[in-house]
Order: structure tokens, then sequence, then C-alpha cells
């Protein structure tokens, strides 16, 4: 029997602050400085009552974030121009969960831990252009950092990586244009990963936490050909290859006391590939004037080798197929702009070492006519989700590890969602 969610509860406190500089050391030089700050603090609660038993389970989450970045940018000629700049930041996590079955404490790996990062990077770029038609870029950036964590987990390290990058673009006339990119990737590590949690709204489990994990790191080779048209049209076709290593999965993980649990891990390399359109058209040609149509959409194939039964699949969240759409047209004369823009459905799969699930949005269109009757007042009639998408999620459960134990159930919810309509009026307040 599945459990029904009979109370949750959730409090949320951020806050954000920046400041940035900007100074001029005669012609072709400057330098900028950011500083960011930002803090948050969560507490969250679930109960979940079935006949015969009762899970409860609790989140109080700190976290914060300093960064202080510069960059120096010195244009040396019409043709060379340097940039050369450095970025510290400092992460903190700390997080607390309960875990508690009819009144029993439960062993959560990564329960109790607080986190800290600190990482620096130095980085250089020259931008070189030969000849009009050709540009290269050549850029290097050293990364290090160093995470430690106390509490359930107990470790220290200090991470390196080398990311250079180079990219060249050919334009041998106005209307075409070449691009080619080759550069290390190496992804944010996300400290949500590092603590326990919960998805048991979605309908699913607590999950571990892993703060041993190491960035997901990928060599890119991109190439872009982009041809413009009838003015303001474009066309950009876009082809890239990934080679993955350390990717950030799921993997399963054991307790002191055997039990298993879903965590984040690294499940070792694999690819991505993409191909995307981007295309823009004026339809003033076809007697439409102020009238423009966009659109994209982006194919994606990825492979790594699943953890718990070691055959080829999808990374977990990857998405086959994603498109959009916009349809758009000004009238002057009428004080009037209207559109419409289409969001395409899409479906996405994560595999846990208990369960695979599937989910499914459909598409979502929306609407809108704005009105400009004097120039201090917009009105904005909207309205949305007129196709009235609807959410579908799968969730086929086994008994144990998958691979080796069977299908227990499977759990189907469709959920749909109804049109909605509102009316915005703006008024501009004059100095």
């Amino acid at each position: 029997m599945e459990k029904a969610l009979d109370q949750w509860g959730q409090d949320t406190k951020e806050i954000e602050v920046g400041a940035r500089d900007t100074r001029s050391f005669g012609p072709g030089t400057s330098l900028e400085t950011v500083l960011l700050q930002r803090n948050q603090d969560r507490h969250f609660g679930e109960t979940f009552r079935e006949p015969g038993s009762t899970v409860l389970f609790s989140l109080d989450r700190q976290t914060g974030e300093s960064i202080a970045r510069t960059v120096l940018k010195h244009r040396r000629s019409e043709t060379l121009s340097f940039e050369a700049g450095g970025e510290g930041a400092f992460n903190w996590m700390e997080s607390e969960t309960d875990f508690v079955v009819n009144d029993v404490a439960q062993d959560l790996p990564a329960a109790n831990v607080r986190v800290e990062e600190a990482r620096g990077e130095l980085f250089g770029k020259a931008t070189w252009r030969p000849t009009a038609t050709l540009t290269a870029e050549a850029g290097l950036r050293q990364e290090a950092s160093r995470i430690s964590s106390e509490g359930d987990v107990e470790l220290e390290k200090t991470l390196y990586f080398t990311k250079p990058r180079l990219a060249v673009t050919w334009a041998p006339n106005p209307a075409n244009q070449l691009r080619l990119r080759v550069e290390r990737e190496v992804d944010q590590l996300d400290f949500d990963d590092f603590v326990a949690d919960t998805n048991f709204n979605s309908g699913g489990d607590v999950q571990a936490g892993n703060p041993d994990l190491e960035p997901q790191q990928a060599w890119v080779f991109e190439a872009a050909f982009e041809r413009r048209f009838l003015g303001d049209g474009a066309l950009v076709l876009t082809v890239s290859h990934s080679e993955l290593s350390d990717v950030v999965d799921r993997a399963p993980v054991f307790s002191p006391s055997g039990d298993a649990f879903d965590a984040p891990a690294n499940i070792g390399s694999g690819y991505e590939q993409a191909f995307q359109i981007n295309l823009t058209l004026p339809l003033q040609r076809i007697g439409l004037r102020g009238a423009q149509l966009k659109g994209e959409v982006e194919w994606e194939k990825s492979r790594v080798t699943d953890p718990t039964t070691g055959e080829k699949r999808r990374i977990s969240g990857s998405r086959p197929v994603e498109w959009e759409a916009s349809f758009t047209q000004d009238l002057p004369a009428w004080k009037l702009a209207f559109g419409a823009e289409a969001y395409g459905g899409w479906r996405e799969t994560y595999y846990r070492f208990n369960e695979i699930q599937n989910r499914k949005l459909k598409t979502f269109v929306v609407t809108y006519v704005d009105w400009k009757p004097r120039p201090d007042i917009t009105v904005r009639a909207e309205i949305d989700n007129l196709t009235e998408r609807g959410f579908r999620e799968t969730r086929y459960r086994y008994g144990g590890v998958r691979g080796q134990a069977g299908l227990e159930y499977t759990d189907d919810r469709d959920l749909q969602v109804g049109r909605y309509f509102y009316v915005r009026i703006r008024k501009t307040l004059g100095g």
C-alpha cells in the first residue's frame, strides 16, 4: 500500500547582496570587480501515515556563498585584446536531518553534516583577429578547491582542474558564419547532493547524501553554422559532442545497519551528443508587417553505465527532445502587439537503485494581446495553458535492487491542469 501524505511544512529565508565596480585606466584598459554574498535558511518537515506505520522526516539546512571576482581587460590594438583575472569563493552548508519510522530513529548516511568549499580560479584569455573574416580566441583557467566535511562524514580533499578553451569564428561574408569550439568544462558541485534529503512529494523516499563527490568533467567539441537572411532572419545549426568523466548520477549506498538508500554518486564515464536548430523568420515578405516567427528544437543523446545493473542507459534527467516556438506581431497604428508562445512537451527518466521514474510534461501554449493606449499605460490580456497541459509520472518500483529483485508495483499518476486567464494594467509614474 502506498504511503499517504498527512502533513508537511516548509519555511525558507534568503538574502543576497552584491556590489560591482568598474574603473578605466586610459584608453583600452579597464578593471572590473564584483562582490556577492548569498545566504539561505531552510526548514522542512513531512509526516506520512498508513495503517500500522508512521514516517517522520525533518530537515534544517543553512547555506552560504561568498564570491569575489576581478577582471582586467586590455585592448592592445584593433586586432588583439587580452583579459586576465581571478575569482575566489567560499561556500558552506550545514544540514541536520531526522528520519523516524514508528518512533524509531533510522540510520541515514550523511544526515548531519557541515560541508565547506574554498575555491580559487585564475584565468586568462587572448582574442586575435588576423583578418577581417577570422577571429580566434584562446583561454586557460586553473581551478583549485579544498572540500571538507564534518559530522556523519569526515573528509578533506583538494581538487585541481585545468580548463583550456579554443574558439574560432570564420565569417566569409555578412550572411554566413562558422563557429568551432573545443573546451574542457568542469561542473560546479551541488551542495544539496552532499546531504540527505527527501522526495516524498513526488512519491519517492529518503535520499542519502554523499559529500565525497567529484565534479563532473567534459571535453566539449562543438560546431555551429549561422545563415542570415531577409534582414532579421537567421538559421543556426549547432552540433556538439561531449566526452564525460566522473558523471554525477544516482547509485545505492548502505547504512551501518545494512539498509539501502539512493544517493548521488560518480558513476564513471559517458558521453552526450546534441543537435540544435534555431530559426528566426520575419514574415513581412508574405504580407504580415511587423510579424516574426521564432523556433528552437534540440535533440540529445547520452550514454552511461548504470551502476546498479551494469547496463547502458541515458543519464538521469536528460531529455531526448526539447522545443519551443513563438509568433509575435506589432501593430503600431492600433497601439497593439499580440502573439503566441508554445513550450514543447518533454520526457525524462530517473534511475534509482530500486526504481525507474518516467516524467512527461505536455505542450504549454500562451496567447496574449498588449495594448498601449498611452505611453505610460500598458494593458495585457493573456490566456495561459491553452492546451490544458498535464503532467504524467510513472514509477516502476522493484522489491529490492534492480536487476536482482522483481517489479513490486507500478504507480501511474496523470495530473491535468486547466486554462487560466488574466488581465494586467501597468501604469508608469513619471519623475
